[in-house]
């Protein structure tokens, strides 16, 4: 397949575009959704040996959904780990103590170019009220679980599905 026109169809928060493909002498379209880079992790606070998540309305799921912490690199040339370590100061109210990378993934690639970095997080000091940034218009709260509870809890998001199943091959 070789793209061979892009064309902006929406700019907002997000972007949508069409992208003419040729594939085998015939000219395809194709929409690709892009909402940009995401980072996001399993956060478990080391004092309190809880897993903290936050819950959230998300309008894909026209619902509130539990998840782990997660967010946009805002800022061009921001790194990874620097968003992260933002979203968890605006989400959770924690500084990171430890960052470990899990994986790269495409949530969706079969119409989205969205890419996002997981991690797990340690932190222990909680220095804010969390609940999202100023601003944003989040209402986030803040869900704190046992390893226990955590694997009891009925989980919908993609992203916090992978983190907690890697968290259990961990301590396996």
């Amino acid at each position: 397949m070789k793209i061979t026109k892009v064309e902006t169809v929406y700019d907002g928060f997000y972007k949508l575009r069409k992208l003419t493909l040729e594939h085998d002498g015939e000219t395809l379209v194709r929409e690709r959704f892009e909402p940009g880079q995401a980072v996001a992790a399993l956060v478990f606070d080391t004092n309190k040996m809880e897993y903290v998540f936050v819950r959230q309305y998300r309008t894909g799921a026209e619902d509130e959904v539990l998840e782990i912490p997660a967010g946009m690199l805002d800022k061009k040339g921001e790194m990874p780990e620097a968003a992260l370590r933002r979203e968890i100061q605006e989400e959770l109210g924690y500084d990171v103590d430890r960052l470990e990378h899990i994986v790269k993934m495409y949530p969706s690639p079969g119409g989205s170019a969205e890419q996002i970095d997981v991690y797990y997080a340690e932190v222990s000091r909680q220095t804010g009220a969390g609940g999202g940034a100023e601003g944003e218009n989040e209402n986030i709260t803040i869900v704190r679980l046992g390893w226990d509870e955590l694997l009891q809890t009925e989980l919908r998001d993609a992203k916090t599905l992978l983190a907690v199943q890697w968290r259990r091959l961990q301590l396996a």
